[in-house]
């Protein structure tokens, strides 16, 4: 478990490498904060609550915090159930803002993912997630 928070920051910074290419922002502590909220109310389990920092695009296509859950939990486990979660590079492309992130689920495997983030007047919301291929990352 120890190696494991040691190497995830270290496979943050790896990972955040080939972004360097792109518009590489400071470090944006709401949009870490809406991201670390959303997977503290899952792992809790309220869906409810965790459906509240999805966008409303997100919210239209689930319609209910239950659609929104099954699909959390059948296709991002690892969001599910986060044992652990390191942000990486925050990136602009074509105005809009992608922070990268480093999950290790309860069985210490690593995932890359990469959420789109929006801003509304509310604050911020996570409006898509998409898993990264794992290149070259190892626990």
């Amino acid at each position: 478990m120890m190696r494991l928070r040691i190497l995830a920051p270290l496979a943050a910074l790896w990972l955040a490498l080939p972004a360097w290419a792109q518009d590489v922002l400071a470090p944006e502590p709401g949009i870490e904060a809406v991201i670390s909220k959303q997977m503290e109310a899952f792992r809790g389990g309220d869906v409810a609550g965790a459906f509240e920092y999805a966008s409303p695009m997100i919210r239209g296509i689930f319609r209910t915090p239950e659609m929104f859950g099954r699909m959390v939990e059948q296709g991002y486990p690892m969001v599910w159930r986060p044992d652990n979660i390191d942000f990486g590079a925050l990136r602009q492309m074509d105005g809009r803002l992608f922070q990268r992130v480093i999950v290790t689920d309860e069985g210490g495997r690593l995932h890359v993912l990469e959420y789109r983030m929006l801003e509304t007047e509310g604050g911020w919301l996570i409006d898509g997630v998409q898993i990264l291929p794992q290149t070259g990352v190892a626990a």
